[in-house]
């Protein structure tokens, strides 16, 4: 791995509402105990254990900034986690995330690709984390992520004139 792939960049965050369907809070009987547990079999049978994770997302805005998907860590295409709807294509991406005065916690950015996705969307700022849980996380609340740009690259975006918004 050269120098560049082995820098992190830091940038930061700021905890924001999800559709809580990942978690199971949102009551949604197609998907007892959330999507993520129901996924967790599938992705530990593709050679990801996620099971020492909180079984739900923190949704994380990194606005005015927008993400890239370069080399995941892992990438499980076509998986049928879910007995009715399509399969989906799913990449995770290696983070380390810190609230204020704690402690950095590794975790990954789940990233189910919109192409495959049938619902739920996210906005273009909007990370997914699956981290271990954490008391500090509430709505508002900033985080500073640690990730890397050889995996995802986080930048400005571009307007369709060609410059920085």
């Amino acid at each position: 791995m050269d120098r560049k792939q082995m820098e992190l960049q830091k940038i930061h965050a700021r905890v924001v509402p999800g559709h809580q369907v990942a978690s199971g809070r949102n009551g949604d009987p197609r998907f007892p105990g959330g999507t993520v547990r129901m996924q967790l079999p599938h992705f530990q049978q593709r050679g990801l254990d996620l099971r020492h994770l909180y079984p739900g997302t923190v949704n994380v805005s990194i606005a005015p900034l927008q993400f890239r998907v370069r080399q995941p860590r892992y990438t499980f295409p076509q998986v049928q986690w879910h007995p009715t709807a399509p399969a989906e294509t799913f990449s995770f991406f290696d983070v380390r995330a810190q609230g204020t005065g704690g402690a950095a916690v590794a975790g990954f950015i789940y990233y189910p690709h919109p192409e495959t996705k049938p619902e739920h969307f996210q906005q273009p700022d909007v990370l997914e984390l699956l981290l271990p849980f954490m008391n500090a996380i509430t709505y508002g609340a900033d985080l500073i992520l640690e990730i890397s740009p050889a995996q995802i690259l986080i930048e400005t975006p571009v307007n369709p004139a060609g410059q920085a918004r």
